[in-house]
């Protein structure tokens, strides 16, 4: 972890939603090209010393698991695809002072700022908000995220022992992303353990 990475995970973790004298905004930047442009513009703000400028970099992502080739994996899926959130202080004016923008805009995969007249447009409070929260979860463990799956729902189990089994949902540990379903195996109904990743509801 960089001390810039450090930095940002603490005042993230703070509660702060931005540092004094800044506001967020939002970077266009190249397809896939997310992490490697929040890690360059990581790199030349310290070198730089512009931290007084430049504050916490961001690409909120959320941790999925799923089935490939039959091997269970956690995947990091970007939440904001083609976007990286930076705070950051602007001229009275609105404007970008001059090195920053030379910074930012000769880092590879930067496109621009969302804003008009060449003037970045900061972020509502309530999009920053949630955007933080987003990016504190960055790191928790996977659950049940992208399935909506509760108690009672009629549910097929896709791939397992159980593979091809209805049943109904009796209990969901988002924590561990596991869920108790009830199938009838053999005539009796049977409490079994599968993986969310492992079902789809039946409607």
């Amino acid at each position: 972890m960089t001390d810039t990475e450090s930095t940002s995970s603490e005042a993230a973790g703070s509660g702060a939603v931005t540092a004094p004298g800044m506001k967020w905004y939002v970077l266009r930047v190249a397809s896939n090209k997310e992490e490697q442009v929040r890690e360059a513009l990581q790199r030349k703000v310290k070198i730089e010393g512009l931290e007084d400028r430049i504050g916490r970099i961001l690409v909120p992502t959320l941790k999925e698991k799923r089935m490939r080739g039959g091997v269970l994996r956690v995947v990091e899926r970007k939440l904001y695809p083609g976007y990286v959130f930076v705070e950051m202080a602007c001229e009275e004016d609105g404007s970008v002072a001059e090195n920053v923008w030379f910074l930012i805009k000769e880092t590879s995969g930067v496109g621009d700022f969302i804003g008009s007249d060449g003037k970045p447009t900061s972020m509502p409070e309530h999009d920053v908000s949630q955007m933080l929260a987003a990016s504190q979860k960055a790191d928790e463990d996977p659950g049940l995220s992208g399935l909506n799956i509760k108690k009672g729902d009629q549910v097929k189990i896709t791939d397992g022992a159980f593979e091809s089994y209805e049943g109904e949902v009796e209990s969901v540990d988002e924590r561990r992303g596991m869920v108790n379903v009830i199938v009838s195996i053999f005539g009796r109904m049977t409490p079994v353990e599968v993986g969310y990743w492992q079902l789809e509801k039946v409607e």
